[in-house]
This record gives structure tokens, sequence and C-alpha cells, in this order.
């Protein structure tokens, strides 16, 4: 399987946002929407911090406001 789970960071630590998201789709803004395969849909203002493919993990960074 290809999918990863979603961390967003928080106060250093990564903390689990969603399961095996499979899509991330940037919209407006800062925004992101996460999909998984079980058909949840999360949107989150945030940024993309790094990904870790090989550990099938997306790490996301809180964004508040607009820069």
């Amino acid at each position: 399987m290809c999918e990863a789970d979603a961390y967003i960071l928080n106060e250093g630590r990564e903390e689990l946002l969603l399961e095996k998201v499979d899509k991330l789709t940037p919209q407006e803004g800062d925004q992101l929407l996460l999909e998984n395969i079980f058909g949840q849909k999360k949107f989150i203002q945030a940024k993309i911090h790094h990904l870790a493919l090989v550990d099938h993990k997306i790490i996301l960074e809180q964004v508040i406001g607009n820069k």
C-alpha cells in the first residue's frame, strides 16, 4: 500500500491527525485537504513540514493566520 499517516507538529512532537491518507490536496490559502482510504476527509490550515515516504509519514506544521 502507498498511503501514509498524517501528523501535526505540536510543541516539537508529532501528533496523529489522520491515518491511511492517500490524497493530500492544496486548497486556497494555506489550507490542505486530507483524504484517507476510509473516505474520511479533514481540512486543516497547515503547510507540509516534511514527508518521510519510507516511513509512510506526512508531517504538517499548523499555520496560524495568513502571512
